[in-house]
């Protein structure tokens, strides 16, 4: 208990002994002290089903057999990518929330795609609909956090061309960055209604769009202004003064997608400092999840194994005590 709790309960307790007899005053003034708050607990550890598949293993796409392979591992949770679902079903839904469940494993978050970068009103509306059904999906299982993004102008060729380019992308003709931060900002206050009633927050991820800067993602979050847009946190999506921009977006996370890229990277490599990482989160408090996006060449089942062992330590330290203060 903080102090200030602690003198608020004696305040309390001294009044009510005001009004007891004088046996049990003295009854009550021998309570016991509430035992010193214990270390605190780590961050548990997830993996994204993405970390598997890539897009490009078919033989990992199975999120069923990723679930296996986490716990197989030893990860606390798994982050469904939702694209990697070959069936929305509530039956096969089920399957896998009751799947998780007897492994001992948490559904802890649920990644999405849509986009609400476009000056066609219709087009948006077909993404807010497209949202709305992912909450739908999200709650469904049983997951209590989805990630959002801004989209993209659509201008890049493909999204390797897109790496290529750093993930600059220009706007479209006749349009510029300034003029899809209300249609972004609109779209996505739409969504929040289903968001509350199913309970799910979304975190809009620094992803591309006009969410590659953590000055563009808090832009869009402050504007909203509400409990249930809040951020995902992606440790590998800021290509430009990594630590700074983390630090922006660090006191608004709901979960931490931490990139890892073993065998280098499928599109870039960056050589990102976990220690430094854990202690500005441990700064701000953070006590979410931390789920792993490895997006490495290596095999995926020799590569995941390391990277889990580098969470473990960057986000629990010996004893299960964080790392120190800087």
């Amino acid at each position: 208990m903080h102090r200030r709790g602690f003198l608020g309960t004696l305040a309390g307790t001294a009044a009510l002994a005001c009004t007891m007899d004088p046996q049990t005053a003295a009854a009550a003034a021998r309570l016991p002290e509430p035992p010193p708050a214990g270390p605190r607990p780590p961050n548990r550890i997830g993996v994204s089903t993405y970390s598997f598949w890539q897009f490009r293993r078919d033989e990992l796409r199975d999120v069923g057999r990723c679930i296996d392979l986490a716990a197989d591992m030893g990860f606390d949770a798994v982050e469904i990518l939702l694209r990697q679902l070959t069936d929305e079903s509530q039956a096969a839904l089920q399957r896998i929330k009751t799947r998780a469940f007897r492994l001992g494993l948490d559904l802890c978050g649920f990644s999405t795609h849509q986009s609400f970068l476009s000056p066609n009103p219709d087009e948006r509306k077909k993404n807010i609909a497209l949202t709305k059904h992912q909450i739908e999906l999200a709650y469904a299982l049983g997951i209590p956090t989805m990630r959002v993004n801004t989209g993209r102008w659509g201008t890049s060729k493909d999204f390797d061309e897109l790496m290529k380019n750093r993930g600059i992308e220009p706007p479209l003709p006749g349009f510029q960055d300034e003029d899809g931060f209300p249609w972004v900002i609109d779209s996505l206050t739409e969504c929040l209604p289903t968001a509350e009633r199913c309970g799910v927050v979304l975190g809009l991820e620094n992803h591309w769009g006009l969410g590659r800067t953590a000055a563009g993602v808090l832009r869009i979050v402050r504007a909203i202004n509400s409990p249930w847009l809040r951020v995902t946190l992606d440790t590998g999506n800021f290509l430009e003064e990594p630590y700074e921009q983390l630090e922006m977006l660090a006191g608004d996370a709901v979960l931490v997608q931490a990139k890892t890229y073993q065998g280098g990277g499928l599109w870039y490599s960056l050589d990102l400092d976990y220690p430094r990482i854990g202690r500005m989160l441990r700064r701000h408090g953070y006590r979410g999840y931390v789920s792993l996006e490895y997006e490495g060449k290596d095999d995926p089942l020799t590569a995941i194994p390391q990277s889990l062992a580098l969470l473990r330590q960057t986000f629990a330290g010996p004893e299960g005590l964080w790392p120190g203060p800087d």
